[in-house]
This record gives structure tokens, C-alpha cells and sequence, in this order.
């Protein structure tokens, strides 16, 4: 009992704060394009680690995207290892459109201001903190725990987390299991009930690039093979299509669990379930499960043309395609439908989805760890409609939760910060997520 008094201590609480501050103020800003240098962060991390006595391991596949990789012995050594992980890069941020600068790391008014504030350099400061104060008490977890700060997971994650499975296999021995972003922040579908979804799966990456061809001619010729033609009704068919539903194990436990809050009687397995329905009548919680109903495929991206006058001989698309478990198959039958026989489609990034365990004892104690904190909470899973490294990892046989607690006020949108302007995160919601982690991780 001693230690839950010591563990995290005020020292913790303030430097979660400072920490996701500064390192908010290191620009590692991810274009895609690989000018991406996260070395400073990753020295700034892994100074704080050595100065509390954990050994870091600097690793870089490329000059400048460096990687920290650091182990905590536990006091079970028969126990599995736990691997902890969060990535130093984030997503551009334009300035102009911004109250503050995104790379300020202001603190104004008990709020952290700045890219990365949730995704996710705040989790990265969490954890550091965390570990730092069990250094000062001499605690030590049951179980190993692996610390893994990656590059690049804004991109390809090949100078990250695909890097360190690939080439560092050994430093993440005996890790049977791992927590990361993108779970346990509160949400407020009405008032008066506060939701803490955990993540258990993911849906699958799957970026395509449609390529249409066709003959290039003068702008004022008729032309029936015209590329842009051909690949604009192509992406058109692709916006426009319907998905089937398609329930993981995941999303009907969630659709359960919501449904029982919300005194709906429904049996998720019924063949004749009308999800959409369902949907409408949880009104805004519906927003945990919606986007991971079904398969998806969104165009983001188009190239064509180099002059207004000229038919060029080649369009290009970019679709951001998302699969559920067992849906891959019918998501390339059905791009080889949408795209019809005058576009040609390849993979441009491939991820495969994952699911893990809701029923499991880890997820009993990442429910139980929140609500220690947060009684009157209600812990549900939820599929995320994205990724993260835990696809990678998941290569090692690891196991992957999310798991980035936060307690925020209702009128603060966790979704809309996600790569969205004036990302930022409460001072309060950042101790909440020490105190839960600290709790967590001595448990697990």
C-alpha cells in the first residue's frame, strides 16, 4: 500500500507537463516524403531514461530517424515481457490556421498547447514520467517492461517500428503483449456519462494507387480514351459505394456494451441485426463504432495533367482503403469491380488488421486501472477505425491494446484533435493518465 501512496509523486505530475511541453517544442514533423529527423526527440528521451538508470538503445535504419528502445527488469522473471511504445514523429501543422504555434508547447490556462499534445507525444511524456518515479522509489513492475520510441509511424513506419521487428527482434524478447495510443480517453455522448473506450483491434491499412490510361491529344479533340475520364468515374464509383457490414468480434462486444448502457435490447449475432439502426438509436456514442462497421475506401489524392489544353496520357488516384478481419478478400474483389476494366489498381501500403482478446485478464486490468480513477466511467473495447506500430509488433507475437488514458472535459473532442488545429490536452488529463499508467504497469 506504501507504494500506491509514493507512486507516481508530485515530482511525476509536474514533469508529465514539462515533458510533453518540450518535447511538443522538438519539430518532428512527418511529410511522408522522408525529411523527417527525430533524433532530437529520441535524445531528449532517452537523456531523461539514462538520468533515472534505465539504459536506452539508441537505433536508426537511416541517418537522423532514431529509434528508443529501453528495458525494465521485472521482479517475476518467469512473467512475459510487457512492451510499452509510442512514436516521436507527428503530422504537419499549418501556423496560419492555429490560435497558438503548434510547436510552442505553450501552457496557458492549465492546458498543453501543440502538435502531438494527444498523438501522441503526451503518452511519450506519460510514460517517461511513470518510470522516472519509480525510479526515485526504487519500484520495479512484476513484469519486464519494454520501452519502444519509434520513428516514422506517421508514415510507413519503415525507419520505426517495421525496422525494429525486422532488424531488433531480440530487444522485444519475451513480449507476449503491448499497450500504445489511441485508448481509454474519455468520451461524453450525453451528459452525464463518461465512456473510456480500449482499443482491441485495428483495421487494416490497405492504400492503394489506381493508375488510368489512355491517349493524350489537344484539349479541344474528341477523345474516348481520355485517362482522367476513366479514372475520375473510377474514383467516383469507389466514393459512392455502400460497404456490407461486416461485425469482428470486437465491435459486436462494443455495440453490445453500449446498447446494455443504453437499455437497448439486441443480440449482436442475429443474422437479420440491422446495425444501422442499431447506430441511430445510440445517437453520438454510435461515433466509437461506426467507421468500424464495415470495410472502407475513401479517395484522397488525384494526378493528372500538365496543362490545361492537353489530354494527358496518364491520371493517377491515391484511396485510403481500410479492411476488418476476414475482409480482405472482399475488399479486392470488390476495387476490381470499382475500378472496372480501364484502371489498373496496386497496393501502395498494406497493413494487416488486427483484433485482440476482450475477455482476456489484460483487458480485465486495463478496465480496472481506469476505473480506480474514474469510478462512476463506463470501460468499453472499440475496433480503431486507423493503425498504429502495434501492427508491426504484432509480427513479434505481440499482443496490442490501446491504451493512452486520458480524462477529458466534455466539451474537448478527442477525435477532432487528432490531426485536427489547435491540438491540445488539460494538465489534469495528463496526470490522470500518470496515475492510471503507473497503476497499470505495476499490475500488469
Amino acid at each position: 500500500m506504501a507504494e500506491e501512496v509514493r507512486s507516481p509523486d508530485t515530482t511525476a505530475l509536474d514533469e508529465v507537463v514539462t515533458f510533453t511541453s518540450e518535447l511538443i517544442r522538438i519539430d518532428t514533423t512527418n511529410r511522408g516524403g522522408g525529411d523527417c529527423r527525430e533524433r532530437p526527440a529520441a535524445e531528449y528521451v532517452a537523456e531523461r531514461l539514462a538520468d533515472a538508470g534505465i539504459e536506452p538503445t539508441l537505433l536508426e535504419r537511416t541517418p537522423g530517424r532514431t529509434n528508443v528502445v529501453a528495458r525494465i527488469p521485472g521482479t517475476d522473471p518467469s512473467a512475459e515481457a510487457l512492451l510499452v511504445h509510442g512514436h516521436l514523429d507527428v503530422v504537419p501543422a499549418d501556423p496560419a490556421e492555429w490560435t497558438v504555434h503548434p510547436f510552442s508547447g505553450e501552457v496557458r490556462d492549465g492546458i498543453v498547447w501543440g502538435r502531438g499534445a494527444v498523438d501522441m507525444k503526451n503518452m511519450d511524456a506519460m510514460v517517461l514520467a511513470v518510470v522516472r518515479s519509480w525510479a526515485r522509489h526504487g519500484i520495479r513492475p512484476r513484469r519486464d517492461i519494454v520501452l519502444a520510441y519509434t520513428a516514422d509511424e506517421e508514415a510507413s513506419a519503415e525507419d520505426g517500428s517495421d525496422f525494429l521487428a525486422d532488424r531488433h527482434a531480440a530487444l522485444f524478447e519475451g513480449c507476449t503483449e503491448g499497450i500504445s495510443e489511441s485508448g481509454a480517453f474519455s468520451f461524453h455522448p450525453q451528459p452525464g456519462t463518461t465512456l473510456y473506450p480500449i482499443a482491441a483491434g485495428e483495421r487494416g491499412t490497405a492504400w492503394l494507387k489506381l493508375t488510368a490510361r489512355g491517349r493524350a491529344g489537344h484539349g479541344s479533340k474528341v477523345n474516348t480514351a481520355n485517362a482522367v475520364t476513366h479514372l475520375a468515374a473510377a474514383v467516383a464509383r469507389i466514393g459512392a459505394h455502400t460497404w456490407p457490414v461486416r461485425l469482428t468480434t470486437t465491435v459486436r462486444a462494443a455495440l453490445t456494451e453500449l446498447a446494455s448502457l443504453y437499455g437497448i435490447e439486441v443480440d449482436t449475432g442475429a443474422p437479420d441485426l440491422d446495425v444501422d439502426l442499431l447506430l441511430d438509436k445510440l445517437g453520438p456514442a454510435a461515433a466509437l463504432v461506426e467507421a468500424t462497421v464495415r470495410n472502407s475506401a475513401n479517395p484522397t489524392m488525384l494526378e493528372a495533367g500538365y496543362k490545361v489544353n492537353v489530354i494527358p496520357g496518364q491520371a493517377v488516384a491515391y484511396i485510403d482503403g481500410r479492411t476488418l478481419p476476414g475482409g480482405e478478400e472482399e475488399f479486392v474483389a470488390t476495387m476490381d469491380l470499382l475500378t472496372g476494366p480501364d484502371v489498373e489498381w496496386e497496393f501502395h501500403h498494406r497493413e494487416v488488421p488486427l483484433e485482440a482478446p476482450v475477455d482476456s485478464p489484460t483487458f480485465a486490468k486495463l478496465r480496472a486501472a481506469v476505473e480506480r480513477f474514474d469510478p462512476a466511467g463506463h470501460v468499453l473495447p472499440f475496433t480503431m477505425s486507423g493503425g498504429t506500430d502495434a501492427k508491426q509488433f504484432s509480427r513479434l507475437g505481440i499482443t496490442g491494446y490501446g491504451f493512452s488514458p486520458l480524462r477529458l472535459p466534455p466539451d474537448l473532442d478527442y477525435g477532432a484533435l487528432f490531426h485536427g488545429v489547435d491540438e491540445r490536452v488539460p494538465v489534469d488529463a495528463l496526470h490522470f493518465g500518470v496515475r492510471v499508467l503507473d497503476h497499470y504497469l505495476k499490475s500488469a
